[in-house]
């Protein structure tokens, strides 16, 4: 009797940029590429699997048979805590010591001595994780980058070169931040209209020749031409002149968000428990917001990244309280900067009947609850697109973003 073998699954490497704004779309992208067939590789960094069992539990990222974790250093000292890494200082050391693990782990995969699975067929990369084009041009085998900001943010950062070369960056001293020189129209930027140097994503806002953030952006967008593809969490009714730009430009461009409202068609149960939350969720609040009427409450919630002073805080807090609104507020355990979140007694008293805190919270479901009348949001594009796809109006508070996007 002749055995018949079958079809070997496509087998995908995913790696996200080591911070929670990026891991999210990639985990989404991820499970679709697994609906559609293919054997998925999902790499985080050490420091990022360890806070990912620590927030969802201890076997949170024993995956399935074809959908597997692994991990690999990033580089940085060891560290414990429940915060997100310093940007600048992940990103150098992620550039500079991830490429060497992430060869050895493309090896360890393609071993068939040790490895139950298929060999490596493709890379789906983070598009500020670039090293990996040089391990997959070594493997022989396509790779696909993923730029998890908007289509603008991105073709922003495609002209910071262009910006450098016309001497308007960096800026020539602090007092360019506030003098009007930022409100100055860019507009042989094609794709956007009316578009000012304030609008850009904001390392750019830097006096230093040297900065670190600056010459990253150069380095990542200069490699991003060596890509097969470029794919965008984006849709073309919303950025179409913008993705037009960017086509003109760069290897095949393909928008194809948004990912969230993709990724419901997806019935796998199996795949339901696997989640990317580096912080520990409270499902407490969607219970909180049960009761309240549609369209009462506003949520706050400043993203993974954004960092205030101690004043800030409590300023906010108090233009919250006087505000008379019912609010759900998220206060990450390291939203200020150096120091612990301590709020008023006068604040607490003041909105005890009308607001609710916690650390984190399941946000694509608090923003689809009928509850849920506003999000105040820091702007990133992961909780733009949430909002937009949960029908959610949006304020934005752009000041404190670490990066505009």
């Amino acid at each position: 009797m002749v055995s018949i073998s079958l079809p070997e699954k496509p087998h995908a490497v995913c790696i996200p940029y080591p911070a929670q704004g990026h891991i999210n779309p990639m985990l989404k992208l991820a499970k679709l590429l697994h609906h559609k067939g293919f054997h998925i590789t999902f790499v985080n960094t050490e420091f990022n699997h360890k806070r990912l069992l620590k927030s969802r539990g201890p076997d949170a990222l024993n995956g399935l048979p074809d959908f597997q974790f692994k991990a690999i250093p990033d580089g940085l000292p060891p560290a414990d805590v429940d915060a997100t890494q310093d940007v600048p200082s992940l990103s150098e050391s992620t550039t500079t010591h991830c490429l060497g693990p992430f060869r050895d782990l493309l090896a360890e995969l393609n071993d068939p001595s040790s490895s139950q699975v298929p060999p490596v067929s493709c890379i789906v990369s983070d598009g500020a994780m670039s090293f990996t084009l040089e391990a997959a041009a070594e493997l022989g085998v396509p790779e696909i980058l993923f730029w998890t900001p908007s289509a603008c943010g991105f073709l922003g950062y495609m002209h910071y070169a262009k910006l450098i070369e016309k001497g308007l960056i960096p800026l020539k001293d602090a007092s360019y931040l506030s003098n009007g020189y930022l409100e100055q129209a860019l507009d042989w930027i094609p794709g956007m209209k009316d578009i000012r140097l304030r609008d850009l994503p904001s390392f750019l806002r830097t006096t230093n020749p040297d900065d670190y953030m600056v010459k990253f952006v150069l380095q990542e967008t200069e490699r991003a031409k060596k890509a097969l593809a470029i794919i965008l969490n984006t849709f073309e009714e919303l950025e179409e002149d913008v993705i037009n730009a960017l086509s003109a430009i760069l290897p095949p461009i393909y928008a194809i968000g948004p990912l969230q409202l993709l990724q419901k068609e997806v019935k796998d149960e199996r795949l339901s428990v696997v989640g990317s939350n580096l912080w520990k969720e409270e499902p407490e609040c969607l219970e909180w917001l049960d009761p309240k009427d549609p369209n009462s409450v506003v949520y706050v919630n400043f993203g993974s990244v954004t960092v205030m002073t101690p004043d800030q805080l409590v300023e906010f807090a108090w233009g919250l309280a006087n505000s008379k609104q019912t609010f759900l507020w998220i206060i990450r355990p390291d939203l200020v900067s150096g120091a612990c979140a301590i709020l008023p007694p006068e604040f607490l008293e003041e909105t005890k009947d009308r607001g609710l805190l916690a650390s984190w919270c399941p946000q694509e479901q608090v923003l689809s609850h009928p509850a849920i009348g506003g999000f105040l949001t820091h702007s990133g594009w992961n909780s733009t697109l949430e909002s937009i796809c949960s029908g959610v109006l949006l304020h934005q508070m752009g000041q404190w973003i670490g990066d505009r996007q």
